[in-house]
């Protein structure tokens, strides 16, 4: 194990995120439309003597658009890190250069974000500057729990 030299003495690495994989939906899907317009360009272009340019034109137009529009996300998503230590948030980011933020654990307010995400048709509620948020979110979690197994047994006892 190598150890991090930007860590205090006695802090260790406890959790280390990404930001969700959700992040990157938008641009597969730009790159996917980018490559389906491309092709259909190629096959658009009339056969003739500056075919195989403009062929070469189309090619070089949509790989430049892929890289603007799935490698910076994708580099961006990869390179930016959620780290929790013993003593402190650490967040990095940045793609050619490093950027970061350490916020030490005996400053968090304990208040926050919570976003409730739901697989139905209502989507996200955000709540915002929540009191206890971490308490919130484990009694959200937990009545979540107690309501599935609810539901489990209703199902089971039913004829």
């Amino acid at each position: 194990m190598t150890v991090d030299p930007s860590l205090t003495q006695d802090e260790h690495v406890v959790l280390v995120l990404h930001p969700h994989w959700k992040t990157l939906i938008r641009p597969f899907a730009v790159a996917a439309l980018v490559i389906v317009v491309a092709l259909v360009a190629e096959v658009l272009i009339p056969p003739g003597s500056a075919a195989g340019l403009g062929r070469l034109a189309v090619g070089a137009v949509a790989i430049l658009a892929l890289m603007v529009w799935l490698m910076v996300p994708v580099l961006r998503w990869r390179t930016t890190t959620y780290e929790l230590t013993t003593r402190r948030l650490r967040v990095r980011d940045g793609i050619l250069t490093r950027r970061g933020r350490d916020i030490p654990l005996a400053r968090l307010l304990g208040s926050g974000r919570l976003v409730v995400e739901s697989a139905g048709e209502h989507g996200q509620i955000v709540l915002t500057d929540i009191p206890r948020v971490e308490f919130t979110q484990a009694t959200l979690f937990r009545l979540v729990e107690e309501e599935q197994r609810r539901l489990e047994r209703n199902e089971r006892n039913q004829p």
